[in-house]
């Protein structure tokens, strides 16, 4: 028999370290059962699928570089860590922010690719549960990201910069927080940790991880809305993009 000596911890430390590898939603080999990393891989792939298919069909050949563009610049930007409370750090996920600029078919292949190449070559997240990352990161943060994002700017104005800001900032935020409570729900589905324990945590830490990544996406967003609102899924009109550029 082999006996395992727990450290004289308390229970939210003892949360806090299993619920750890997660707080930037990468979820690593070994924290999903199979049941799970099937069903959510069916659903990457899916999205996969259908994005080549309807970026093939609807994307015009000027939306390659921009897609290039946009997901050079969200691997890289979520390389840089922002510190929150309790010793831990977030990062830009770029869903919503790769909706915005690209739609939600193009922003999804991006961030698609963006999730693989980190697997693969950096081992950010595990690569059998790929597709539950995917799923949580691409499909929550790109399709809920844009969509919401849509809906607020349409209906503050369209062709405002505060439509734009309000829109970019509330569905940024939301993405994460969303993908962080279904991230918690697979976990508790796979027996890694109770439901009750894993959206506390999540639900806690991606609160104030939402509010880094709204800032990020509005900081960029805001700056492409200056600079060259053309490069927009959903541009401004013409005939009042200069008049209502800034407000």
């Amino acid at each position: 028999m082999v006996t395992v000596l727990l450290p004289n911890i308390s229970f939210s430390s003892w949360v806090r370290w299993v619920i750890q590898p997660q707080l930037a939603l990468h979820i690593p080999d070994g924290f999903l059962n199979l049941p799970v990393s099937l069903v959510t891989w069916v659903l990457a792939i899916g999205l996969i699928a259908l994005a080549l298919n309807r970026v093939q069909g609807d994307y015009k050949e000027r939306a390659v570089p921009l897609m290039g563009v946009c997901g050079a610049f969200i691997f890289a930007a979520q390389m840089i860590n922002f510190p929150i409370p309790g010793g831990t750090s977030g990062h830009l996920l770029g869903g919503t922010l790769a909706g915005v600029l690209l739609g939600p078919w193009a922003g999804s292949l991006v961030m698609a690719a963006v999730f693989i190449v980190q697997a693969v070559l950096f081992q950010d997240g595990g690569l059998t549960v790929l597709g539950a990352n995917i799923t949580n990161m691409g499909l929550i943060g790109t399709f809920l990201g844009y969509y919401l994002y849509k809906i607020i700017r349409f209906s503050l104005g369209r062709n405002t910069w505060r439509g734009m800001l309000a829109g970019t900032v509330v569905s940024a935020w939301t993405s994460v927080f969303v993908a962080s409570i279904l991230t918690a729900v697979e976990l508790a589905l796979s027996g890694t940790v109770p439901l009750g324990v894993a959206i506390s945590a999540m639900a806690f830490w991606h609160v104030l991880i939402g509010i880094g990544e709204a800032i990020i996406t509005a900081i960029a967003v805001s700056f492409v809305w200056k600079s060259r609102p053309d490069l927009f899924f959903d541009p401004p009109r013409q005939s009042f993009s200069r008049t209502f550029r800034i407000f």
